[in-house]
Formats: structure tokens, sequence, C-alpha cells
């Protein structure tokens, strides 16, 4: 038995601590060691990586992450409730668990990170996209990390994979998509968690492409993409009217019918729309960079 095998249940270690989850951090804890186990698991062979964590809460995904090889392991925390949970864990894993208590939206962990890098986490929910956008639209690709292993609520997860022509499919799709290989790797009913959430979970697994699926300027492809999906009811002529005064003749030139509606058209045709517009200005001219919402 190692001495993290040794440490005593989750459920003992939130009594011993006073954990209860808050709802103003995006807090459900995930106490289920084999599911925790199973998540690690899922982001494949960690004895050559350094992990990132967000959002550890007592550790059972840390637990897991170290029980399956991970090299180290770098745990952003903001609760200061959870560190002395965390330090225990620490001091079961010695040299190979880092806790940094702060607010992962505004930490650089790449100081405290060595490549090769995966990100692994139970996501607090109230973060999780706005995380996961800013992962996926560094100013240099291929990123940092070579995949991400997230826990989202279930419908944020659907829209990830969400192909054309879904309900799901929108910009989060699009901006997934064009960089990475996304599928989900597994489903969690509410009762896994503590408190348990009124919505279900999946965990998305994200491999960072060695290049965009097909070519286009980043700034261009987001902001077009935010402009057709701000009006997804709209037909794209008039979704992008005003974008150029030919967008007609671009949307055809592209592939795209101008009386499509913009969760009919993939991403090579998006792509190929990005590539037929025009530079720098018409960056400044469009929707805000991406956001939170689809």
């Amino acid at each position: 038995m190692t001495a993290l095998d040794a440490l005593p249940p989750l459920s003992r270690v939130i009594a011993a601590h006073g954990l209860s989850a808050r709802k103003s951090l995006g807090q459900n804890f995930l106490l289920d060691l084999n599911l925790t186990s199973r998540i690690a698991r899922a982001a494949g062979d960690l004895s050559q990586c350094d992990v990132l964590e967000v959002g550890p809460g007592p550790g059972g995904l840390t637990r897991g992450l170290l029980m399956a090889g991970a090299r180290h392991v770098l745990a952003v925390e903001k609760d200061p409730r959870c560190l002395p949970a965390l330090q225990q864990i620490a001091e079961a894993a010695p040299g190979r668990l880092t806790v940094i208590e702060g607010d992962a939206l505004a930490i650089d962990p790449l100081a405290h990170l060595a490549p090769p890098i995966r990100v692994v986490a139970n996501l607090p929910y109230n973060i999780g996209t706005e995380l996961l956008v800013r992962w996926l639209t560094p100013e240099a690709w291929p990123p940092v990390w070579e995949t991400l292993t997230l826990m989202f609520q279930r419908e944020v997860a659907e829209r990830i994979i969400a192909a054309p022509g879904s309900k799901a499919y929108g910009r989060l799709a699009l901006l997934a998509q064009w960089r990475c290989d996304a599928r989900i790797v597994m489903h969690l009913p509410p009762g896994a968690f503590t408190p348990p959430p009124k919505v279900s979970s999946a965990v998305v697994h994200l491999t960072a492409l060695p290049a965009p699926r097909f070519a286009a300027d980043a700034r261009i492809l987001e902001r077009l993409v935010a402009r057709a999906f701000n009006q997804r009811r709209k037909m794209l002529r008039a979704a992008l009217k005003g974008v150029a005064p030919d967008i007609e003749d671009r949307l055809i030139a592209a592939g795209i019918a101008p009386t499509d509606r913009a969760e009919t058209v993939d991403l090579e045709r998006f792509c190929a729309l990005a590539r037929l517009m025009p530079g720098a200005g018409f960056v400044d001219g469009l929707a805000p960079p991406f956001d939170k919402t689809r």
C-alpha cells in the first residue's frame, strides 16, 4: 500500500475540514475515487507529463492523477478551505504535487509546468467554458498543452462535439473542432456529485492538432462565426449584412448558399468564407472576440 492509498476517504476529509460545496465557486465535489481514477485514465499515459488541474477541491481527481502515475501535478485552487486537504495529498506524494491558491483566470501556470503538459480537471461550472476558450485561443498554435480532459455540464460537452444541423452546433463546436479532435469519453449522473447538481455532466477529451484543420485567420474566423451565430435564426445573407457589400457573392464563392443559416454550415465552409474576407479593418468591424455564449 502506498501513502496515497492510506489517505482517508474523501467524505471524511470533507467533514474534517468543513468543506461544504459553495455555489458561488461553482463547486460540486466528485468523491468516488473509482470515477476520478477513470477520468485520470481517460487522459492517457501521464507518466512523462506535467498535469494542470483547476479546481481540485478536496483532491479526489488529484489523487487519481497521482495514482495514475502523473509526473507532476499543478493544482490551482481558489477556495482556501481546501488547501489543508490538498497539502495532505502533497505530503503523501513528495515532490509530485504543487498547490497554488488563486483564481485560474488570473494565474499563468507555465512557470510551474514543464512540457509535455496535459490539462485534466473537473472544472468549476461557473468558469469552465471561459477557461476552455482561453486554452483554445492562444496567440500561437500548437499550444503548450497536448490534450485537455475536462468535465463540463452535459449541455456544454455536447456543444463542443456538435455536428452541423444539430441544435447544439454553434460557435463553441467550431472553435474546438477547428484546432482539435474532440470526443466525449465519459458521462456522469448528478448523483455522482456532492451536492448533486441539477444537470448531468460529461468528460470531454480534446487533442490538439499540429495545425488548424483548415486554413483561416483566427481573428477573422472567430468574429465571423460570432456574427453568424448571434443571429442564428436569420439567413446568412441577412446575418452578415454589412460585413461586406458583396457578401452574397462571397458566400457563394465559399460554397455557402446566401439563404443558409449558420447552424447548417460546416467548419470547412466557414474557413473558406473567412479566407475571402478583407484583413485587419474587417476584423475591427465585426463582433467582439469569442465569449462564453454559443
